[in-house]
């Protein structure tokens, strides 16, 4: 992982929380299981290039296709 990658994944994280009123941890926990983290990471090249908010609609998506039940 590059030094530039781990302020995405927070920044990420954050702004998930802060989309469904939840706790940065509650929001890492959440994503680790629907395994959004780790499309983030294998997909940084990517993703940190578009909005924040198209990343987060990416998250969404993976988390559902993975069981996640938030909209």
């Amino acid at each position: 992982m590059s030094k530039y990658e781990i302020p995405f994944l927070t920044s990420a994280i954050q702004a998930f929380a802060q989309k469904f009123a939840m706790t940065r941890q509650a929001a890492f926990c959440y994503l680790q299981q629907h395994k959004a983290l780790s499309f983030l990471v294998e997909f940084y090249d990517v993703e940190h290039l578009q909005s924040m908010d198209d990343t987060i609609d990416d998250m969404i998506l993976i988390c559902r296709q993975n069981g996640g039940t938030l909209a």
